[in-house]
């Protein structure tokens, strides 16, 4: 029999399909069964187009035979066959696809979906395969056989292969160095290879599994019996209707697909027909994988096109500030490169992506409103990935998300919205206050909060190091500043308390120059506040970078190159600063050198010499 040569321009052209299209081997599997799933589908929109409604979906089926003896796997179905000619026009022309000439000549395909559109995925059998079999039968037609070892040609010729349907035999390649061919004979591996790609496929994948039963009459003697086992599920969760779905399926899927011990916070089920067709299932989770905050973890959702898993996780589906949902989106309508691996980035993609990103907006506002402790339990799992979302891209989210973010109020001492800071206001109160710190503890504790408590205005307490960024990038919130407690240009005193401050300073001035000549090049100034009332001192940044933001920025990779001047400010109404004026020059230098250390402390921040403060305190006691 002659052989005969590919119609493309070149065995050029197979070594492309072949070695460079598909980035994993395993990729053969969902391809030729996504291509048995097409044939079924002609064979069973033919018989309904000729009126044979009697036809029972259920007789269809896809089966896979592992034979470790001859090294080949075979795949066969029941569905409309190819005649010689087909064979030759199909398979012998790559990138012909009579997948897509059959999609283009259906008027009306209801209740149809045909996942092949190049015609190319026949050939990524060929990454595991050194000789292809391909045996087909339609119905009133002459039986026919297709072959070919790769590069060389193929062969087609009649043959007696009686069942309708097609049968691919892939003889498998010898293993070497780099690959191991032999996992494609493993029924543990054949089974997960169709459940991560083809479980929605919606017809029944079948193959012998053998399972060891002790022999009738023996102790101890078994023997290897083989049943059929179907292999995947067929019917997506997703494309059930919303009412026909318990809470238990919703938990139960997301714990089985996601690996999860948690039950989610809450479940999205999004269907949207029209211009663009997709159903998505997204789930907010309850708390962070490990491995959440390291460089390692890949967001993304699971990618179906029409039931056919194309990418593990697509990022372009979701911003980094929604990382943590974890979902899929299934739809017809997507454009796919010619390897059916990656995404065209068009459009529909984006289109796809902007929509649920809203979705996902929406529902965190209605947890917030309607289910307040649960959304507590999220936030602070993911509120830090909220916040940088804020932040980052210089703001341009800043909008979108503002209203998802709780923070902690001193006043009510439990986590708010930046909406109820804003509407539980005193009319009077023309800023929103913050103050930044370690922990909370530390931030109800800072002296600089005493003034502003005392006009009895609340201060929203943050502790996560990118929240401060948040707040400055965003900038106000219902025309409302964001204002630091320690913000060196923080405004709260009457026309007469300033007339005094302005006197005291006035007074002191010789007593502060003292303070700086002291203290020299670790302060930048040295000044009285009316912020103060218990304390005698604090630590203020420069404006723009506050004590917290220094902090946040040395701890950074290379953090050590970031400059910051101090400014120690003093409560001219301590007793212990009214006592300052009396000291000769060496006990004012121990006093101001130990105010400016437990003003460092008290902003959390680390002491040059230790033991020399330790000793200062002694001798003081003493």
């Amino acid at each position: 029999m002659a052989k005969k040569q590919f119609k493309t321009e070149s065995k050029r052209l197979l070594d492309l399909m072949i070695n460079s299209i598909y980035t994993h081997r395993e990729i053969f599997l969902r391809e030729l069964i996504s291509n048995a799933s097409d044939a079924i589908d002609k064979r069973y929109y033919a018989a309904m187009q000729q009126g044979n409604t009697g036809v029972d979906r259920n007789e269809y089926e896809i089966r896979l035979e592992p034979n470790e003896a001859q090294r080949t796997l075979t795949i066969t179905d029941n569905g409309c066959g190819m005649t010689a000619k087909e064979l030759e026009e199909n398979l012998g022309t790559i990138a012909k696809s009579g997948t897509r000439a059959f999609a283009e000549n259906l008027e009306k395909a209801e209740d149809i979906s045909v996942i092949g559109q190049f015609g190319v995925g026949f050939y990524s059998a060929f990454m595991v395969a050194d000789k292809v079999t391909v045996y087909s039968h339609k119905e009133g037609e002459e039986a026919a056989v297709w072959e070919s070892s790769g590069e060389d040609g193929y062969t087609v010729s009649p043959c007696d292969y009686e069942p309708v349907g097609t049968k691919i035999v892939l003889h498998l390649k010898d293993n070497g160095e780099e690959a191991n061919y032999d996992e494609f004979l493993q029924e543990y591996r054949l089974t997960s290879l169709v459940k991560k790609y083809s479980d929605y496929i919606r017809y029944p994948i079948r193959m012998q599994v053998g399972r060891q039963e002790k022999k009738e009459g023996t102790e101890d003697e078994y023997e290897t019996v083989y049943e059929d086992k179907t292999l995947n599920s067929m019917v997506p969760l997703w494309n059930k209707n919303k009412n026909e779905i318990t809470k238990e399926e919703y938990d139960q899927f997301y714990r089985d697909t996601f690996y999860d011990f948690d039950e989610p916070v809450s479940v999205l089920h999004i269907r949207t027909e029209g211009m663009l067709s997709y159903t998505a299932l997204l789930f907010i989770p309850k708390n962070p994988p490990y491995d959440f905050n390291t460089k390692g973890f890949k967001r993304g959702l699971k990618l179906y096109a029409n039931g056919v898993m194309i990418m593990e996780q697509c990022e372009e589906l979701l911003p980094e500030y929604f990382g943590f949902i974890k979902g899929l989106v299934d739809s017809p309508d997507l454009s796919l490169n010619i390897s059916r691996e990656m995404l065209q980035h068009d459009r529909q993609l984006s289109a796809i992506a902007n929509n649920l990103k809203k979705k996902i907006q929406q529902e965190l506002l209605r947890m917030i409103k309607d289910e307040r402790d649960k959304y507590g339990e999220f936030f602070r799992s993911f509120g830090r990935t909220l916040k940088f979302g804020v932040y980052d891209n210089y703001g341009v989210n800043a909008e979108f998300l503002k209203d998802t973010l709780l923070f902690h109020s001193r006043s009510l001492e439990k986590e708010i919205t930046l909406k109820e800071y804003a509407d539980a206001m005193p009319e009077e109160q023309k800023s929103i206050y913050y103050a930044a710190g370690d922990t909370l503890q530390h931030v109800l504790k800072m002296p600089q909060t005493e003034r502003v408590a005392e006009k009895g205005y609340d201060i929203l307490c943050l502790t996560d190091d990118v929240d401060e960024f948040a707040l400055r990038i965003m900038r106000e919130y219902a025309d409302k500043p964001f204002v630091s407690v320690s913000d060196p240009g923080l405004d709260l005193s009457s026309d007469d308390e300033k007339k005094a401050m302005e006197e005291k300073k006035t007074e002191n001035k010789a007593l502060l120059e003292r303070i700086k000549n002291v203290l020299g090049d670790k302060v930048g100034e040295v000044r009285l506040t009316d912020r103060l009332k218990s304390s005698v001192a604090c630590l203020t940044g420069e404006e723009g970078m506050s004590v917290e933001m220094y902090k946040v920025l040395r701890a950074m990779p290379n953090g050590d190159s970031v400059p910051m001047t101090f400014h120690l400010e003093l409560n001219p109404e301590h007793p212990l600063f009214q006592k300052l004026s009396e000291l000769d020059d060496e006990k004012l230098k121990e006093y101001a050198e130990l105010i400016f250390a437990q003003a460092k402390l008290m902003a959390g921040l680390p002491l040059e010499d230790p033991a020399a403060f330790s000793e200062a305190v002694c001798r003081l006691m003493q």
